[in-house]
């Protein structure tokens, strides 16, 4: 009888490059394909098995490049398209795949097929994307009259109103992002048909933004903020309208029809998806249902809001530990989990979760790495993570380029706000932490660029960077490349069961990983306060050290942000 291999992924470890900060090649200040070309080397010393890029098609870069104006091509800003091939080749070379990040909700204004659309009312595209006349009894452009309530991710109406045709079009994010209407099937087929171009270029799969909101009941409004976060504004929660919405089910089915039908099983698809549920992300990740691989949550990473996350609030690690452990319960039968600390879109994990001071930050960036990694599910580590990168130190609104951040300043301090608090809350919770350059070395611009960047380099780049690391056996760096050894070479890490224990213990996280009769205790100190490991778990004083972040001492304390790998006798 023939036993069944799981999955490659399961064993494997994703590396995301955000390629406008990840490495320059030209001095423009804005890193490239080349400059991923030049780094390679980086990336597979560390050991990892996929790289996901971020995107790279031409856009006018309202949002960075999630708004895409032609999804078969690459913008000048990063190279062309045979630098893209020789990108592929070197990385399938050097046995890495590449995941392209896919953004099919939405597409640029600067789109054709949106030129298109919005040229006239009886344009064969008009319905390519989502259209309305004003609210009943109301006149265009004016207050109150948008089709919905609905909120934007980005701040202010998710609709904008087009002088010329009289009507609005649907924007779940900013203006110049225009939502696609899915429920037109030249739609889906369009999609499809550039999804198999680019998996005929070598792509090996894909991570699709925002995917669960691809399916929509446009129409009723939202139940209205309240609360302090968002005084006086006129605006409703449309989420439970166009998160998962009523076909998304049946669109991730036929996609993977048109899309991956016949390809063998070494594609990768990825779904992030705001708001999921459990519960939802096993229907998602169902290998008999054939929708994706693995979904991207955020529930963890929203555990430190207060109402919303420019109103952050102090984590509480029991919280922490409560949803990990729900995401690992949920997914432990049926299904898959994503792991992920940070990436282009939420703050430094060592300064978020973690304790960035001078006397932990090494420390504490090697306990989360050991945390994430230890789980079931498939790890990702985002550019700079895996040498402790934090979060920088903004001093004024003129510092930071991320178009969430600034409209959120924008609209805060229209309507009251004290800017001194807005802008505290963007010091700490902007996206702009994560796009800072990758610190390569301590010399100017931290070896990112010979030009000017297109955003500070963070100040700590003369100490943290990833040169002074390579060759330190107790780096972040090298920590990294011990953690994703390890899951490549003991099962028990990529497939084992999952059990938590300590459920109730402020700062010590627990877990045991079984498989076959092999068991891996995992126990974390997420404080910096000393925990008495004899008292709380008698077994792992005894237990060997498969690996640990801090030297070997005192078997019967955990030290602060300490974290051992260790296997019961």
């Amino acid at each position: 009888m023939t036993v069944e291999q799981p999955p490659w992924w399961t064993r494997a470890v994703v590396y995301q490059v955000y390629p406008r900060s990840f490495q320059d090649s030209d001095g423009d200040g804005v890193g490239d394909l080349g400059g991923i070309l030049q780094r390679i080397d980086h990336l597979a010393d560390l050991g990892v098995d996929v790289v996901w890029l971020s995107p790279v098609y031409p856009s006018p870069q309202a949002d960075n490049g999630y708004d895409i104006s032609d999804y078969q091509g690459i913008d000048p800003l990063f190279g062309t398209l045979e630098q893209f091939d020789e990108l592929v080749a070197a990385l399938h070379a050097r046995g890495i795949r590449l995941l392209m990040d896919l953004v099919v909700n939405h597409t640029s204004d600067e789109h054709p097929w949106f030129v298109e659309s919005r040229s006239s009312k009886d344009s064969p595209k008009r319905d390519w994307y989502w259209w309305r006349p004003p609210r009943e009894g109301m006149a265009a452009g004016q207050p109150g009259a948008e089709p919905t309530n609905w909120h934007s991710h980005f701040s202010g109406s998710t609709w904008q109103y087009d002088e010329a045709s009289g009507e609005y079009y649907l924007h779940l994010f900013a203006w110049k992002q225009p939502d696609l209407n899915w429920e037109n099937p030249e739609v889906r087929r369009a999609v499809y048909a550039m999804m198999r171009w680019w998996l005929d270029r070598g792509v090996d799969g894909f991570r699709m933004d925002v995917i669960n909101m691809i399916s929509k009941d446009v129409g009723p409004d939202g139940r209205l903020h309240d609360g302090p976060q968002l005084p006086g504004l006129p605006y409703g929660d449309g989420t439970p309208y166009f998160y998962n919405g009523p076909r998304i089910h049946e669109y991730l089915q036929e996609m993977h029809r048109e899309v991956f039908a016949g390809h063998p099983d070494q594609l990768l698809l990825v779904g992030e998806m705001p708001g999921v549920t459990p519960e939802q992300a096993r229907l998602y990740t169902d290998p008999a249902r054939a929708e994706v691989d693995m979904v991207f949550q955020f529930e963890h990473v929203g555990l430190d809001f207060d109402g919303d996350k420019w109103h952050p609030r102090p984590l509480r690690m029991r919280d922490l530990k409560s949803s990990f452990g729900r995401w690992q319960a949920g997914l432990a039968d049926v299904g898959w989990n994503s792991l992920y600390w940070d990436n282009h879109d939420q703050p430094r994990a060592v300064s978020r979760f973690g304790d960035d001071s001078p006397r932990f930050r090494r420390d504490s960036a090697t306990c989360l790495a050991t945390l994430l990694h230890l789980h079931r599910g498939t790890p990702y580590v985002y550019q700079g993570e895996e040498i402790g990168m934090a979060n920088f130190p903004f001093r004024a609104l003129e510092e930071f380029r991320d178009v969430e951040s600034l409209n959120h300043h924008v609209q805060a301090v229209a309507h009251g706000a004290d800017p001194a608090e807005v802008l505290a809350a963007m010091r700490r919770m902007s996206r702009d932490n994560a796009r800072t350059p990758v610190q390569w070395d301590g010399s100017p611009h931290a070896g990112f660029t010979t030009g000017t960047p297109w955003i500070a380099v963070n100040p700590d780049a003369a100490e943290w960077n990833a040169a002074a690391q390579r060759a330190d056996p107790t780096s972040v760096f090298t920590h990294h490349r011990r953690l994703i050894a390890l899951r490549h070479e003991d099962p028990v890490v990529a497939t084992g069961d999952f059990s938590m224990l300590l459920p109730e213990h402020e700062d010590v996280y627990a877990f045991t990983r079984s498989l076959d009769g092999d068991t891996l205790l995992v126990v974390c100190n997420l404080g910096p306060t000393p925990q008495p490991l004899a008292e709380l778990l008698p077994e792992a004083v005894g237990a060997g050290v498969v690996l640990g972040n801090l030297p070997e001492d005192d078997p019967t304390v955990l030290r602060p942000w300490e974290a051992r790998v260790l296997r019961p006798s």
